[in-house]
């Protein structure tokens, strides 16, 4: 159960709004195509769409900044795209959102990272990705920190958003991590396989439990592996707080010095976990900022990330239904 008071949480929401959240990583283009199969091709034995309908929509670190906005804040999207019309297209959808695009960088040596799935008959036919995950030049993180270093006064906390698309290199993270440290500002955590023991001394390091069993090598059961792994996670990373992201098990909360905490899960009719991992660091991350504590805060990333399931797609969370739904459960 939430700890805050129905006081509490309605300060703790007023205090999202506004908040000026960096968030850096891999940007991405989410493109669909719905149809129905007419017959199958003469020239191989595939089905043929007749699409009916297609859409674009925010992927990977960009799913994170759209929750970031939804929930009320001021998200700074800071990363890379091509020089391609798949990058026209994010930032048009941008532009839609009232987002800025400031720190977008343009890498005529990649192309925009775009996901598009067929879909037909509501069965997901194939998924086709264009992307190129080498690192980026030492150029392309020079402008990155230049443009964190220019913005950091204005910033509440910076989220690291991390799809081993390779805009998040070993020299960037940890440069990202001293600036935020030296500004004293919140910063949060979803790491990727890749450099996964990089992210040292953050505020708040939130793997799940197939990241965390794929880094430390090992398989997560028992409640006793869980604890295990949350001990082994806080002597190797060193962040103020561990969050282990379990699906239907909920969170486990490490600090050191304190006993492990569990966070129950709140989806009560799953349809879709697709996007809850951002959810949940979006809103974890809103929290903090905002006042609440860790453990008040993983509670709303949890509600949240259990809204969010009950959807069908990637959808972010929205701030009135968020607090709402935990609102109604305090009463």
């Amino acid at each position: 159960m939430l700890d805050a008071s129905l006081k509490k949480l309605k300060r703790i929401q007023n205090n999202f709004n506004n908040k000026r959240i960096a968030v850096i990583g891999d940007m991405m283009l989410d493109c669909y195509y719905w149809g129905n199969v007419v017959r199958i091709s003469p020239e191989a034995p595939v089905p043929i769409v007749e699409v009916e309908r297609e859409f674009s929509r925010f992927g990977g670190a960009m799913n994170v900044v759209h929750n970031i906005s939804k929930l009320g804040g001021i998200p700074i999207p800071i990363g890379v795209i091509g020089n391609d019309q798949d990058g026209k297209t994010l930032r048009k959808l941008l532009k839609v959102n009232g987002i800025n695009d400031f720190g977008i960088i343009i890498d005529n040596e990649r192309p925009t990272t775009t996901k598009t799935r067929v879909i037909a008959e509501n069965q997901h036919i194939v998924r086709i990705d264009k992307e190129k995950t080498f690192p980026v030049s030492t150029r392309v993180e020079n402008k990155i920190l230049s443009f964190l270093k220019k913005e950091i006064k204005k910033i509440d906390a910076i989220i690291l958003q991390d799809y081993n698309k390779g805009v998040l290199t070993h020299n960037l993270i940890s440069r990202v991590i001293t600036i935020a440290k030296e500004s004293k500002k919140i910063i949060t955590v979803d790491p990727k396989f890749n450099n996964f023991f990089a992210y040292e001394n953050v505020t708040v390091f939130k793997p799940n439990r197939k990241e965390s069993e794929d880094a430390l090598n090992i398989r997560i059961k028992t409640a006793s592996d869980i604890t295990n792994a949350g001990k082994t996670l806080l002597d190797n990373i060193k962040a103020k707080y561990i969050l282990v992201t379990l699906g239907a098990e909920g969170i486990a909360l490490f600090e050191n010095g304190k006993p492990e905490r569990r966070v129950p899960t709140k989806a009560r009719n799953v349809a879709d976990v697709s996007g809850a991992g951002d959810t949940v660091i979006s809103t974890l991350t809103m929290a903090l900022t905002a006042g609440a504590d860790i453990y008040d805060a993983t509670y709303l990333a949890n509600y949240a990330g259990g809204l969010v399931c009950e959807e069908v797609g990637i959808v972010p969370i929205d701030q009135k239904k968020l607090f709402n739904a935990v609102m109604e459960e305090l009463k």
